[in-house]
């Protein structure tokens, strides 16, 4: 069984290798390799030959099972940024993970520099509460220095028993010194969907994330916020997706349909031509067709992505704030039976209902507002873009762009890009540049 997922931010791992050749065999395996170089079952042969070097003659006693492990991540990871290799109880806590209910700290995180990079940290979480950001560089955990782990390894590493505590040391941009938060595990229940009604007549939902809860928790907002608010007294709905790292494919085409009476919500496209799949609205337009605004940001990524370019290609939606990510692949989830875990794997890339690739370009706001960001956080709030990670699949057509702004001010009477968007479903102009519209090209029906 295959699941299809948009993964936030993938793994980004390095390596540095030092090599001491003790015999004039490793010249032969560099020639091997080199006149073999497309045959792969000479590469297997060789691969065979390296463990069998490393079992006989390595300092230690290697483990088997860590050395083959080992030898598949890094065959995965060297694919892309989204590609891994998950062990068996990684894919265990990926399962507790997509279901929205799991034990840690509550934050998405990504490998930048050997260094474990603060992706976003969830809402109502202990990391949110402890003030980690966007951006933040975790060094060390409990004292012990993250360069060298693996992100599985970090992560595994900072969970642990409800109630108990851990110990990050952050590098953060700006500050003078590095900063030792400790953190106490909580169980993290993630609850997608917040909303509440804005002055009596607008509607505002937050999507945090795309779990296995999150179409259901917005069908429940748009139906209680339809019980307080009168048909003719609702003016139209604000849905926030910034700093929304993404999710399962399925949860984004189930809340894009929300918002649409029909048509195409996104198409994948893999390696060959008969791989192209395409996902329609189903359900109908919860909302009865009232004016809607989405909001993103530079951590807008996958998902949300998918989301607010269907919803704007179908001119269902304006757009406000700045640049989304522009993380435009799909991982496919490969179980390799009992006990071996599994595969995230980067099989298509996926398309807006207008045929256009967010892969390392984003969706570029029809309003485009900046933040005004606090002195001490200045020149840090910009997150890396897909287009600045490692190895990333390139862009299809149109020039690659790079992160953009992905503050969000914690007041919401300080949230410019929040009061553009009330403004806008009143009738008011926003103060704003405008960004380059989108194509006017046909969207499928």
């Amino acid at each position: 069984m295959r699941k299809s997922l948009l993964f936030p931010l993938g793994t980004l791992t390095g390596a540095c290798l030092t090599l001491l050749v003790a015999s004039p065999q490793g010249g032969v395996w560099a020639a091997r390799a080199t006149a073999n170089a497309n045959d792969a079952y000479s590469q297997l042969n060789l691969f065979g030959e390296v463990f069998e070097r490393v079992k006989a003659s390595y300092v230690e006693k290697p483990d088997n099972a860590k050395l083959v492990e080992g030898a598949i991540t890094g065959m995965v990871t060297s694919l892309d940024p989204h590609s891994r290799y998950m062990n068996a109880k990684a894919w265990t806590e990926m399962q507790e993970t997509t279901s929205g209910e799991f034990g840690g700290l509550g934050i998405e995180v990504t490998m930048e520099e050997g260094l474990v990079k603060v992706v976003s940290p969830i809402d109502d979480t202990p990391a949110s509460k402890a003030g980690l950001m966007s951006g933040d560089l975790i060094s060390k955990i409990d004292g012990e220095a993250v360069q060298g782990m693996t992100l599985e390894q970090a992560v595994n590493k900072m969970k642990g028993p409800v109630d108990t505590k851990t110990k990050l040391t952050i590098l953060r941009k700006g500050a003078d010194a590095p900063l030792d938060v400790a953190i106490t595990r909580e169980i993290i229940h993630v609850r997608p969907v917040r909303f509440h009604v804005e002055s009596g007549d607008i509607g505002y939902i937050r999507i945090t994330s795309f779990n296995e809860q999150t179409t259901d928790g917005l069908k429940k907002a748009i139906a209680s916020i339809s019980k307080q608010v009168q048909p003719e007294k609702l003016t139209g709905y604000v849905v926030d997706l910034r700093n929304n790292p993404g999710g399962l494919l399925d949860q984004a085409v189930s809340v894009s349909s929300a918002f649409l009476q029909r048509g195409e919500v996104v198409s994948t496209r893999g390696r060959s031509p008969e791989e192209t799949q395409r996902f329609t609205a189903h359900g109908g337009d919860l909302t009865k067709g009232k004016p809607l605004v989405v909001l993103v940001n530079g951590g807008s990524a996958s998902a949300s992505e998918i989301v607010a370019g269907a919803l704007h290609d179908h001119k269902r939606a304006t757009i406000i704030g700045t640049r989304s990510f522009g993380k435009g692949s799909v991982q496919t989830i490969i179980p390799l039976g009992s006990g071996n875990g599994a595969l995230a794997l980067t099989t298509a890339r996926y398309y807006t209902p207008s045929g256009r690739s967010i892969q390392a370009q984003g969706i570029a706001p029809d309003i485009e507002i900046l933040q005004d960001v606090p002195p001490e956080l200045k020149g840090r709030m910009d997150t890396m873009a897909e287009s600045q990670m490692r190895g990333h699949l390139s862009a299809g057509e149109g020039g690659e762009q790079t992160g953009s702004q992905s503050y969000v001010p914690p007041e919401e009477k300080d949230d410019k890009a929040l009061h553009a968007a009330y403004d806008f479903l009143h009738g008011v102009t926003a103060n704003a540049v405008a960004a380059k519209p989108g194509p006017k090209g046909t969207v499928p029906n």
